[in-house]
């Protein structure tokens, strides 16, 4: 499945898996398909920047949504299996409404709002230390990763540079600061069950 939560701090392969949510994410063009503008009206993509995704409107999570969230996965893989490369060029209308009968199967108003409580989970779980399944903060999650990263003997010193030039970029731009503090309880209840789900699609 092709993640749109890559939050930058666990955008890495370098061991701290366990803090991304690949396995519940959701492809960039179906997430955002209904909030574009048009392609016409957007900047050809070789002129414009990168830009960052906004911060997610926090919500306080429910035990109900995670679980909505877990047992919607299997039906949403389905779905996004079928994604060609391109989609995110040209999201097919036909695959939207899928997406959007999948989040109303699982008792979400719709495909948005369940991306939405996924951006909730994500930001919660990237202060979440792999090892300890403790909440640290996002911060200490990277400082943890430069050190891991560092320390790694058998990671080529090319990718050892770029994946230590992207933690440092990131603890210059860190996520917001977590509103609803009561969802790290309540995500590291699930913290196992989110994390299976995340290995089992890799």
């Amino acid at each position: 499945m092709r993640p749109v939560i890559r939050p930058v701090i666990t955008a890495l392969s370098i061991g701290c898996c366990a803090v991304s949510l690949i396995a519940i994410s959701l492809t960039p063009a179906l997430a955002q398909a209904t909030k574009q503008p048009p392609a016409a009206q957007q900047p050809a993509a070789a002129t414009q920047p990168a830009v960052e995704r906004p911060a997610p409107k926090q919500l306080t999570l429910t035990d109900k949504q995670i679980d909505s969230v877990l047992a919607a996965q299997k039906d949403l893989d389905a779905v996004t299996a079928k994604l060609p490369e391109t989609a995110a060029d040209k999201p097919d209308p036909k695959m939207i409404a899928q997406l959007e009968d999948v989040a109303r199967k699982y008792g979400f108003a719709s495909y948005a709002e369940y991306n939405e409580v996924v951006e909730n989970i994500s930001l919660v779980l990237n202060g979440f230390d792999p090892q300890s399944k403790k909440y640290v903060g996002p911060e200490a999650v990277i400082k943890q990763q430069i050190t891991s990263v560092q320390a790694d003997k058998k990671m080529p010193a090319k990718d050892k540079k770029e994946a230590l030039a992207e933690l440092n970029e990131a603890l210059k731009s860190p996520p917001p600061v977590l509103e609803n503090k009561g969802n790290i309880e309540l995500v590291g209840k699930y913290y196992d069950k989110l994390s299976a789900a995340m290995q089992e699609e890799e």
